[in-house]
């Protein structure tokens, strides 16, 4: 079994980089970190180097990152992945650098989603230097699309160490790699894709004026404000360019007794089941998956 231990990046395609830039800078509010890559922003919000890569081209999710303890963790992940019947690429030097890790290696999960998983990713010791004050504290956790998701918790808790905290019926699984309520989700969906981004922010007040910042700035809510009863995160899910969907969230439950715990079943047709304050609920946007022929 592979063992993750935290989430790496997002890898995310634009056709237009500039406007794709400026939102998730001057609408989210992340930094922007300087780099003398041509076609590539690296945005950060917390102690990495960054978290999400705009990658201009074709417009699409491009890749997932993970990260895996060493060096040693990741060869290990490669044969037990090729072991599998994976198809697995190393990345080059160059391509490594764009991700600021030492190494890497992609792959394709059963339902079309390219996956990376990463060694060694860079840490920056200086604060934050987010665009505006949207309280931003961490990348939270990343959300993917499969057609069935009991398949998807197979996949990802036979090949990786993700356990299951809660099930939203055949709609949603949230997975744990940590402590964290979940660091991974998997929503149903006919194509591969990211169904969003999330960004953990530092109190409740942070969700409400970036909600209000958002009403102002004429951005779409996808939905919220509200608070999930499976992880009791007050959310609030907002459109960006190019069909990316970004989450900010506060309050996420921390599951310490990994003994005790047992996940529950919530029915998504059952008021309340999605959000506890009855807010209108609908399914997010998905930004598809691109699908390529070499790592980019």
């Amino acid at each position: 079994m592979i063992e993750l231990i935290d989430i790496a990046y997002v890898r995310s395609g634009v056709a237009d980089l500039d406007r794709a830039t400026w939102f998730a800078t001057g609408i989210v509010g992340l930094e922007l970190v300087e780099s003398s890559e041509r076609g590539v922003a690296h945005l950060r919000a917390d102690h990495r180097h960054h978290c999400l890569a705009l990658v201009e081209g074709p417009s699409g999710v491009l890749a997932s990152g993970f990260e895996v303890a060493d060096s040693d963790a990741l060869a290990l992940a490669e044969t037990e992945l090729e072991s599998r019947g994976f198809q697995v690429t190393r990345g080059s030097a160059e391509e490594a650098r764009s991700r600021r890790v030492r190494e890497f290696i992609g792959f394709d999960d059963p339902f079309g989603n390219h996956l990376e998983l990463v060694s060694q990713q860079e840490t920056i010791t200086r604060p934050v230097a987010l665009t505006r004050t949207a309280g931003i504290t961490e990348f939270g956790h990343l959300c993917l699309d499969a057609p069935d998701v009991h398949e998807a918790y197979r996949f990802w808790n036979g090949t990786f160490n993700a356990r299951v905290s809660d099930w939203l019926g055949d709609s949603a699984c949230l997975m744990r790699i940590d402590p964290v309520h979940h660091k991974l989700a998997v929503f149903r969906g006919d194509e591969p894709g990211l169904c969003h981004m999330n960004f953990q922010v530092a109190t409740i007040d942070d969700v409400f004026r970036n909600w209000h910042f958002l009403q102002d700035h004429d951005v779409q809510i996808e939905q919220g404000p509200g608070r999930h009863p499976q992880s009791t995160a007050i959310f609030l899910y907002f459109l960006g360019p190019e069909g990316f969907t970004y989450e900010y969230s506060f309050g996420v439950r921390r599951i310490e007794d990994e003994a005790g715990w047992r996940p529950r079943t919530f029915d998504p047709a059952e008021p309340g089941s999605i959000d506890m304050w009855l807010g209108p609920t609908k399914r997010v946007s998905t930004q598809r998956q691109v699908v390529k022929t070499s790592v980019r």
